[in-house]
């Protein structure tokens, strides 16, 4: 047993950690089995709630391990650190490892192929021309393979020369920022909306439109006011509200951008990712010549292979064949061939079935868990993507609830901490969790949404 007075200054939770700590460094190894928090706050006669709290920092600093339905079990002792940190150093480290992170774009790396990527590229390898620089527009079978995945799946008009590969939507709206900057002199971008595109082009000295939305996504009243030359749209599914754009709302942008000369640069965000209707085909089907096109594989492969592509009119070809960008891929070669034969040997369609199967069964259980453990609260967008957007119906103390959060290392994101405007919501994401690791999170969640109620 451990000692834990009430009269003393230290909280009990700190007092059970610092004993549970010395126990784990002096006579503990790896491996060995915690005893579970419920028996231990029935030997000690205290509230789960401390028992918890101490394990979570212990799970922070990386001294214990959780296994679902399992419980808890001592880690490698040999990489923590050796002395008692200070509570500002315990501040950082709960800061870089939570026990459950609800983080809104990350999928399971467990559900990464990497049996069959790994085999294709110990196959490319050879293949590779070590002495030579990469095609500046990418490698042309990995252009060829997301010609005609595109074409069939998303409905966009295009072939192998229209694709430039690129490092993922930074490395996309960084380019078509350079590349337009002497010919285009502002650019619409939705508000509220994904901050990124906003920065970017920003530091190339853009004029930023904000265009408001309306319950068809961005609104069309509000770009004929705001006459941008550039238009950033996410209509396939808008971040961060979740509207998907009705075909009608799309043809009369087009329409309208057409009309002025202008480029509408369309962020196909979550496109691949429906779980209650099919995905609505690209507004670059709609109107080639007036559309750019961004994808990446980062929401339904991997965000570490860091590769995305762009779909761009011929004018802009034309532009990026006379740029410095265009004599060097931005992309590893071994990277882009092996992605280039796992799309031609059939292997990327039927990941992105199981990808879509596994987030779909994930989507559904937060919503039934959110039910079931949840009070007070709506639902602002789901039914696509690798998160769910709630906000309290009742009077709610949103501070109080980040400092329980941070406190039961429970990692947090809301909408206005980077999509400005008035949308706020906090977005549980689901994709970076086993599924069996959902009823234990949220179970987490609820005990700090009940107490941040006024």
């Amino acid at each position: 047993m451990y000692k834990l007075d009430i009269k003393d200054k230290k909280p009990l939770c700190m007092q059970l950690y610092l004993q549970l700590r010395e126990d784990i460094l002096a006579n503990k190894k790896l491996g060995d089995k915690m005893p579970s928090i419920r028996k231990l706050a029935e030997l000690h006669n205290i509230s789960k709630t401390t028992v918890e709290t101490a394990y979570s920092q212990l799970y922070a600093e990386g001294l214990i391990d959780s296994k679902p339905k399992s419980g808890y079990y001592v880690s490698d002792c040999s990489i923590a650190i050796k002395k008692t940190p200070t509570q500002s150093q315990s501040s950082k480290l709960k800061e870089k490892h939570y026990r459950y992170d609800f983080f809104p774009a990350k999928l399971c790396s467990s559900d990464f192929p990497l049996k069959i990527w790994k085999r294709l590229q110990n196959k490319v390898v050879d293949k590779i021309d070590f002495g030579s620089y990469s095609n500046g527009q990418g490698n042309l079978l990995l252009r060829e393979e997301i010609a005609k995945y595109l074409q069939e799946f998303r409905g966009v008009q295009c072939s192998s020369s229209d694709i430039i590969i690129t490092h993922g939507l930074n490395d996309s709206l960084s380019l078509i920022a350079k590349l337009l900057k002497n010919h285009y002199q502002n650019i619409g971008i939705e508000l509220p909306g994904y901050y990124i595109p906003r920065k970017i082009f920003s530091e190339y000295n853009y004029y930023i439109k904000d265009i408001t939305l309306d319950s068809k996504g961005a609104s069309l009243k509000s770009i004929k006011k705001q006459k941008p030359n550039l238009l950033y749209i996410t209509p396939s599914h808008q971040y961060p509200t979740g509207i998907i754009m009705p075909l009608g709302r799309r043809l009369e942008i087009l329409d309208y951008m057409q009309s002025q000369g202008g480029i509408i640069i369309e962020d196909d965000y979550d496109s691949e990712l429906k779980y209650t209707s099919r995905p609505i085909p690209s507004l670059q089907g709609l109107g080639k010549e007036s559309v750019v096109y961004l994808g990446t594989f980062a929401k339904v492969l991997s965000p570490a292979i860091r590769v995305g592509y762009m779909v761009v009119p011929k004018f802009i070809q034309e532009l990026f064949a006379k740029s410095y960008e265009a004599s060097f891929s931005s992309v590893n070669e071994i990277t882009q061939l092996t992605l280039a034969k796992f799309l031609q040997e059939g292997y990327f369609e039927r990941h992105l079935r199981k990808i879509r199967n596994i987030n779909k069964k994930k989507h559904n259980l937060l919503l039934e868990l959110l039910e079931q453990y949840l009070s007070h609260y709506e639902i602002k967008a789901s039914g696509g993507g690798l998160a769910i957007l709630i906000m309290p119906t009742a009077p709610f103390d949103f501070e109080k609830f980040k400092i329980l959060a941070k406190q039961k290392s429970i990692k947090l994101y809301f909408t206005k901490e980077k999509s400005g405007g008035n949308f706020e919501a906090i977005r549980l994401g689901f994709g970076g969790f086993e599924i069996e690791e959902l009823t234990e999170a949220i179970e987490a969640l609820s005990e700090i949404w009940d107490q941040s109620f006024w």
